[in-house]
């Protein structure tokens, strides 16, 4: 082909037809390709056919952290970070939080649909009657130190319901997609409630399929002596909520995780393993942790003064505000901002608020952080709900995968569905060097 010759690519299974096109020039060579858009994007693939000679392997795009690339295309959550807008197939979490419970919108997120009477009241029926789990699994938790951290606990237990459900290995089954969907939802809070007693010292409470989802977690994290475990609605309610804004988020690391390890056509529990172990990273589900301690150096009102100063020095980290994604106010904060204030109500006022509360005066006022979108996130007060409610900081990103293994579950199923998954395999920029030759230890 001459130098100045335009190639057009051929999209490696695009789905959709592209009806623009970016064309690119490669200075190196002087041919020009027309790479087809579609959905916003061209295919990565698409650029290996651009070479400097007929030998090079082509061009690859180079993305650490994945900042600018799409790795599926998914139906499930949209985020607008700009604008502060995150939805759930469509509906917005403003009116989800409001309107809905966290099981109603686990089926929205699994079924792609917000549920009939009829079907909702089968959804529940069915994750209430699956929250118990295997004696054995009650063992294997007894065999951690009464130190272990929650999380590992939850890691370790939830890749060992894999071989409690060898049936499950059948990815292509529909009942064994939906039965596994409906498990892990279910037992997530029975482990996770286990890993906070056990950390106590304290026997395990089984489930009490009488009382609501969160009712139940609440009965197995606190219930003592009496015989009939009574939670207070408003903690229910607020501890919905928290779950519903927490259910998905796109493609974050421990989503990615979950589609990555899934991609090698694993079993689910396996899977969602890797889900929780990306969690288990403070930069990712430990952020509220953060900030507490950050609220706690502080000491009281009086010195945010001081802290924002040591913020614009550089000298201190400012923890819950910012996002990755949103350059606006997160909409999740807003809504738990209001059911922190009906925790309290029954637990009594976290003295953090009152710092917490000041910072954001700050944040939302002072033009260095307005300048930066630096504004509260969802991290900002859900870790003064958990400790309110008595909860160690050990159990904070517990509480995050709770909810978050019905998004993981829904993002596991559109995957496993999806015609153009393939086994994830990135490619990478070699910098070592070549052609070394061995040379014996006694002449090093």
């Amino acid at each position: 082909m001459a130098d100045g010759e335009t190639r057009k690519a051929e999209a490696d299974g695009s789905v959709g037809t592209a009806t623009e096109s970016l064309t690119v020039t490669d200075n190196r060579t002087g041919r020009t390709y027309e790479l087809p858009i579609v959905d916003g994007t061209v295919r990565a693939m698409d650029l290996r056919q651009i070479k400097a000679s007929d030998d090079d392997f082509g061009l690859m795009s180079y993305d650490p952290a994945y900042m600018n690339t799409a790795s599926c295309r998914s139906s499930i959550t949209f985020i607008d970070g700009d604008t502060g807008v995150l939805e759930y197939r469509g509906y917005p979490i403003e009116q989800l939080a409001e309107r809905s419970t966290y099981l109603e919108v686990a089926y929205l997120l699994i079924h792609g649909e917000l549920p009939t009477r009829d079907e909702l009241d089968r959804w529940t029926h069915e994750i209430t009657h699956h929250t118990y789990v295997h004696e054995n699994v009650k063992v294997f938790m007894q065999g951690f130190r009464h130190d272990a951290h929650p999380m590992g606990m939850l890691l370790g237990t939830v890749g060992a319901l894999s071989t409690f459900y060898p049936a499950a290995k059948a990815i292509q089954s529909p009942e064994e997609r939906h039965m596994a969907a409906v498990r892990l939802i279910a037992k997530m809070p029975t482990i996770a409630a286990f890993s906070y007693r056990h950390n106590l010292g304290l026997p395990y409470i089984y489930p009490d399929n009488d009382l609501s989802y969160p009712g139940n977690f609440l009965s197995m994290l606190y219930k003592m002596t009496e015989v009939k475990y009574e939670p207070d609605p408003r903690l229910e309610r607020a501890l919905d909520v928290l779950w519903i804004l927490h259910a998905d988020h796109e493609q974050n690391c421990s989503t990615s995780a979950v589609r990555g390890v899934g991609s090698s056509e694993v079993d689910p529990y396996s899977a969602v393993a890797a889900g929780v172990a990306a969690l288990y990273g403070p930069l990712h589900g430990g952020a509220n942790e953060a900030v507490l301690r950050m609220l706690e150096r502080i000491g009281s009102k009086e010195n945010v003064p001081d802290f924002i100063k040591g913020v614009k020095n550089r000298e201190e980290r400012l923890m819950g505000f910012g996002h990755r994604v949103y350059k606006n106010y997160d909409p999740r904060a807003k809504i738990i901002k209001r059911h922190a204030e009906e925790v309290f109500e029954v637990t009594g006022v976290n003295p953090k608020l009152e710092i917490a509360l000041e910072l954001e005066k700050y944040a939302l006022e002072d033009e260095y952080f307005v300048e930066r979108k630096l504004y509260p996130n969802v991290d900002f007060y859900s870790g003064l709900i958990y400790e309110a409610m008595n909860l160690p900081k050990d159990m904070f990103t517990v509480m995050f995968a709770i909810p978050r293994t019905s998004g993981w579950m829904a993002q596991w199923l559109e995957m496993v569905q999806d015609s153009e998954t393939k086994i994830a395999r990135p490619r990478q920029v070699y910098t070592g060097e070549r052609g070394r030759d061995y040379v014996p230890i006694d002449r090093r």
